[in-house]
């Protein structure tokens, strides 16, 4: 006896199953506005995500099974019994009957395999649309509990933030829905077959979801989740090897539709049109012997009131890398606020020789997953690099990253499919936009750690296998670069030491560090400094004068060998690797004063003794020697002769 003609059925693993007739729904988000207690502070989520729109029309054309409760670990363990040791992880899932967590897209598929087998009918995951359909019970209400949802629904469902609060998984212990289906909104989300991307306005009959893709579908939010993300119409997901106590899954008995999955995505701005070859003249630009300085020039262009998938409230933390073919492309994240599901990366393009940037959009973002620290570098070869954190749920402090890295070797246009760097979020994958290629032809980045403090990830295989070292760089955001001995230097923010900024030297790949004051001023919140060696040998470092919260000033010699204060961002060159820094200078246009806007959109006037007051600083330097340095709005670009050239004593007009 299958079960395919039965009602209900129990298979034997005592997975009860029950029939879901066919039927047509509208998938994603309709209606009026969401209530009042879903949307809080949260303005944008009025009308549910971007990515719940358009509703339309679905038919699912034929009946189905579907398992009433999550899979257990008692179920699932009977075809994976190594997986008992993953009970209990990070609190979460130790009995025999609470739904099964820290399991992938792909173990979830091979345990229907291995149930097909066992049972001799077809089992498989269910595709996004037989999910909603199923969680929906033919409702049309933002649960299928109507408005609101229940207490007993509610695990921790408060948690912004990842915390460590524990809450019993077991199955089937909340009220079914209409259909006599358990936990469709909350206890854990549930991987689904699809590959993620945006709806169509078209009505479909048995959709698939994508032919491919970066993210797997996840549905029904879970435990430690806010309510607004346990909604019928909420759709999340994240890279099918991820695995992490709030993900389990439940079945699906019966044939996979025949119905052709949709195209992949569409291209974005900073995809199409990219030339392939390299100028010929791609080393000539401004006269090195003269002082030149460009900007500063908004890059970060997204419409007013966007709310998805780019948000026009917070853009900040960019990373920047130089193009084989000249461009240069910037990548940031964008959200409504920081600790958010929302946050994801935003990428433009200046195309070389253009002289603006093209309009942002969107370059990676896990659905509802927090998609925090960007790096980007590009090697010797022309490869380039993308590392990025990526949440298991909100947030991305108390160890709630993953590390991640894709590369590409068309400039930027097409990527590599994500792999883990490390998968095991509790260790430090935050990523700071500070890498480099150290003279043996390792790859090394910067991590923030937790206690105001930064580590290395090195790889020396290029990129196949990763360490973190043992040793830490006083404050985080670190800037690092190697010295020509062999040695690290590193500065960062916090931990200061006498009143500077501390600067920590490795002389063994960061396994231990001294440190002692730098002479350069401390810096606070929404500020990062930069580090880097120039292709002409000095090293280059840019920072700012103190917090942005009040002015705070550093004193400069002008061309008069005067001396000045000054306030804002500055930058400095060291001919000496970094034992002085002889030429420190306001990086500003020297005029007479206009507003222009930093992080946020908050303006502030650049003039003779005034810069940019805050941002996160990163910089590369293209083929020219020009030095192409962004803060978390504006783009400067200038070359080692301006930098070494005292600045004028007066205002130019």
């Amino acid at each position: 006896m299958t079960g395919l003609e039965d009602d209900t059925y129990s298979n034997s693993l005592g997975i009860k199953m029950t029939k879901i007739e066919a039927g047509e729904l509208s998938l994603g988000f309709e209606g009026s506005t969401l209530p009042e207690a879903l949307i809080g502070r949260e303005t944008h989520r009025q009308n549910g995500d971007f990515d719940e729109h358009p509703a339309h029309k679905v038919k699912i054309s034929q009946s189905f099974h579907i398992s009433t409760c999550q899979v257990t670990n008692a179920q699932y363990e009977q075809f994976d019994p190594e997986h008992r040791k993953l009970r209990g992880k990070r609190g979460f899932s130790t009995e025999d009957d609470e739904a099964v967590v820290f399991v992938s897209w792909y173990e979830a598929v091979q345990f229907c395999r291995w149930l097909s087998e066992k049972e001799g009918v077809p089992y498989r995951l269910p595709t996004e649309a037989e999910w909603e359909y199923t969680c929906r019970a033919g409702t049309r209400t933002p649960f299928h509990t109507g408005n609101t949802l229940p207490e007993p629904f509610l695990k921790n469902a408060g948690a912004l933030r990842q915390g460590n609060e524990t809450v019993p998984l077991s199955v089937g212990e909340t009220p079914p829905n209409e259909w006599g289906v358990y936990d469709m909104h909350g206890n854990v989300e549930e991987w689904c077959y699809d590959w993620y991307g945006p709806y169509q306005p078209e009505m479909q009959v048995d959709p698939v979801g994508r032919a491919d893709g970066d993210f797997k579908v996840t549905r029904g939010g879970s435990h430690s989740t806010e309510i607004y993300y346990l909604r019928s119409a909420n759709r999340m997901g994240t890279l099918p090897e991820d695995k992490h106590w709030l993900i389990g899954f439940r079945v699906v008995m019966g044939e996979l539709p025949k119905t052709q999955p949709l195209p992949s995505l569409e291209s974005k701005e900073w995809q199409r049109s990219v030339r392939q070859d390299t100028p010929p003249e791609i080393d000539q630009g401004p006269d090195t012997d003269i002082p030149y300085f460009r900007g500063p020039r908004k890059y970060v262009k997204i419409p007013e009131d966007s709310t998805g998938p780019l948000y026009s409230k917070h853009n900040h933390d960019p990373a920047i890398a130089r193009c084989p073919n000249g461009d240069i492309l910037a990548i940031w994240y964008t959200c409504f606020r920081e600790p958010g599901r929302e946050l994801a990366l935003a990428a433009s393009r200046l195309r070389y020789g253009a002289e603006e940037w093209d309009e942002a959009d969107l370059f990676w973002d896990a659905p509802d997953r927090n998609d925090h620290a960007p790096a980007l570098m590009c090697d010797d070869a022309g490869t380039l690099y993308h590392f990025n954190g990526i949440s298991a749920g909100p947030g991305y402090k108390k160890g709630g990253l993953a590390l991640i890295m894709r590369t590409s070797v068309d400039n930027g246009v097409t990527w590599s499919k994500a792999r883990f760097v490390n998968p095991e979020r509790g260790i430090p994958s935050q990523p700071v936009a500070c890498e480099f290629i150290t003279e043996k032809g390792d790859i090394v980045f910067v991590s923030d750690a937790p206690g105001s403090r930064s580590v290395l990830w090195i790889s020396r295989d290029n990129g196949q296998s990763w360490t973190m070292s043992n040793g830490s760089i006083a404050g985080i955001h670190a800037g690092v670069v190697q010295l020509k001995d062999g040695r690290l230097m590193a500065f960062g923010r916090g931990n200061d030491i006498q009143g500077k900024m501390p600067e920590s030297v490795s002389d063994d790949m960061g396994e231990t560090w001294n440190y002692h004051p730098s002479m350069f001023p401390p810096i606070g919140g929404g500020q990062r400094p930069v580090l880097m060696r120039l292709n002409e040998g000095p090293l280059f470092f840019a920072s700012f004068t103190g917090s942005r919260k009040e002015p705070e000033y550093i004193s400069i010699i002008d061309e008069t060998e005067k001396k000045r204060l000054v306030t804002g961002l500055f930058a400095a060159v060291s001919f000496d690797e970094g034992e002085t820094w002889p030429h420190i200078r306001l990086v500003s246009d020297d005029g007479s004063g206009r507003e222009i806007e930093t992080m946020d959109k908050r303006p502030f006037t650049m003039d003779l003794n005034t810069a940019e007051p805050g941002g996160y600083l990163t910089a590369c330097q293209s083929e020219d020697g020009i030095i192409h340095l962004i803060s978390s709005q504006q783009h400067y670009a200038f070359n080692l002769e301006w930098l070494t050239t005292l600045p004028p004593a007066k205002a130019k007009i």
